[in-house]
């Protein structure tokens, strides 16, 4: 026995060290625990847990998760009366064990809708869809869903309103309905309004003028997501700040909710991310096939860092950060606008190891 206990007092010794050594650590939700949410969006992999390095990774940087698919109508919704929440109940459970804050995206959207849906004609019909659909979901989660984007992508660039086939068949009213239908299901999740390039002039107005006039109506409107779909040299901070300041100056919180840096081109100089686009690729449209020059890696270092300079400076105003996807390898830049291409949007690598823009984030907070 006289030889056993120094053993274990060195092994427990040992433990302690390990332990201590890994809370201190630093992760991105520990040093951006006290200025806003750190999320990340997950794919029916990760939700279910099928990678142990992925899920370790995601445990340990973030905070926040917003389903990448799962929860969007075809998926969840895929008949008139046929629900299927099996990923959604797991995307859940994952969440809560995990203590994170849950988003839920998304309940009205133009696209990726079921088939069925798109064939809705008339506003008795379309009525009867959302109040079903927005009541059934959000119900099912209440108490346990912390926000929801309740309308997605609703306008055009210049601020007007998307022909789709919501608008066709309720006109205007739709956004005042689907609003009212989530804060009647759920009252105390927060709705929010979430769009891409709503950093922009024109767009930006648009939503500001479209969540006036939904709270006018009665609806409850508490934030607005601006997808974040963002280039190396656009857009401007000058224009980041600006939407950051009139969002927050008509009462609502701002969460940057899709966050990638793309550091390829685009053709036609194209911007957002509207899904329905597709172009043809290139050499020239894909010049970064095997791995990202350092020159670059700088680049995109110093535009995650300009900006999160700013979303410090702001901290106040803003509730979530939310990265669209874990790593490289998952983004879906890789597809879009163009097929087959390899882009470097996020800050940890295809083999999941962090890149100097991860550093630079870090290092913003030391």
């Amino acid at each position: 026995m006289k030889l056993i206990k120094p053993c274990l007092l060195a092994i427990t010794a040992l433990l302690f060290v390990n332990c201590t050594a890994q809370k201190k650590i630093s992760s991105l939700k520990d040093v951006y625990k006290k200025d806003f949410y750190i999320g990340t969006a997950l794919s029916a992999n990760q939700i279910e847990q099928k990678d142990a390095k992925v899920n370790s990774l995601i445990c340990k940087e973030f905070n926040a998760i917003t389903a990448e698919n799962i929860m969007k109508s075809m998926f969840i919704h895929p008949q008139k009366d046929k629900y299927d929440f099996a990923l959604t109940d797991k995307f859940v459970a994952y969440g809560k064990k995990n203590k994170m804050y849950i988003h839920g995206h998304t309940l009205i959207w133009h696209s990726q809708l079921a088939p069925w849906m798109t064939q809705i004609k008339d506003s008795t019909e379309m009525k009867a869809f959302m109040k079903d659909h927005i009541t059934t979901i959000v119900s099912k989660y209440k108490g346990r869903i912390d926000s929801w984007d309740v309308v997605n992508e609703a306008l055009n660039e210049d601020g007007t309103l998307r022909k789709s086939v919501f608008l066709n068949t309720l006109g205007e009213q739709y956004l005042i309905d689907a609003f009212k239908l989530a804060a009647a299901a759920d009252p105390k999740t927060d709705l929010y309004y979430n769009d891409y390039n709503n950093e922009e002039p024109a767009k930006r107005e648009g939503t500001i003028n479209l969540i006036k006039k939904i709270k006018a109506a009665g609806g409850k409107v508490d934030g607005v997501g601006i997808q974040a779909h963002w280039r190396l040299e656009s857009p401007s901070l000058e224009e980041i700040e600006k939407s950051i300041l009139a969002y927050s100056a008509i009462g609502v919180k701002v969460a940057f909710t899709e966050l990638d840096i793309t550091v390829l081109p685009n053709p036609w100089d194209l911007k957002g991310a509207d899904v329905n686009q597709n172009f043809e690729g290139s050499a020239k449209m894909n010049p970064y096939p095997e791995s990202l020059p350092d020159s670059v890696q700088e680049k995109l270092a110093q535009r995650y860092s300009d900006i999160f300079k700013l979303f410090l400076k702001h901290k106040d105003k803003i509730s979530r950060v939310t990265f669209w996807g874990v790593y490289d390898g998952q983004s879906w830049l890789n597809d879009w606008p163009i097929k087959g291409r390899t882009n470097y949007p996020l800050l940890f690598d295809t083999q999941l190891k962090p890149k100097k823009a991860y550093n630079a984030l870090i290092d913003l907070k030391k």
